[in-house]
């Protein structure tokens, strides 16, 4: 069965995605839109104010997501086209909770501890790799960069409570 012709298996419809995604989009125009006005969206006597540029992207954008909607809203009883099975968005998820995670991390405890787990637990979880070796590794890359960018670049990156108990 092809790609595109998923219609058998269990999963989300890309016209239903289609929508989810355009609606996103919109609210993200409206925003730009409506900030950009409150900011000045006009010609002032000496040229364009602050918002005019932005205004009338975020105007564009809002067009192109209502022309995706209505696309997608002609479409949604009659296309069948599965976006993603469960086990595809199951894999997908698999990499975006943890990455997500990690990046939420960083702005809370630094750069280096949560490299180390983010590495050890991808190691152990996807790569299969024992406890130990995935320790080891996740551990080794983040005191390597924290040698290579904090004390011979003198590059200073995201630090928390652990590196301060460093002196860092």
């Amino acid at each position: 069965m092809a790609d595109n012709e998923k219609t058998a298996e269990a999963g989300s419809r890309t016209v239903v995605i289609d929508l989810v995604v355009a609606s996103l989009i919109f609210i993200l125009g409206a925003l730009v839109t409506y900030d950009s006005y409150k900011m000045g969206s006009s010609w002032g006597v000496d040229g364009p104010e602050a918002g005019y540029f932005p205004f009338f992207i975020g105007l564009m954008i809002c067009i192109s997501a209502v022309v995706v909607m209505v696309q997608s809203a002609l479409k949604l009883k009659t296309d069948r086209t599965v976006f993603a099975t469960h086990s595809q968005l199951k894999q997908v998820l698999i990499i975006l909770v943890p990455s997500f995670l990690y990046v939420s991390g960083i702005q809370l405890v630094g750069l280096y501890v949560p490299s180390a787990l983010f590495i050890a637990l991808f190691m152990k979880f996807v790569g299969k790799y024992s406890w130990l070796r995935s320790v080891i590794v996740g551990c080794s890359v983040s005191v390597i960069a924290f040698m290579l960018f904090e004390l011979w670049f003198k590059i200073p990156l995201p630090k928390g409570p652990v590196e301060s108990l460093f002196g860092y």
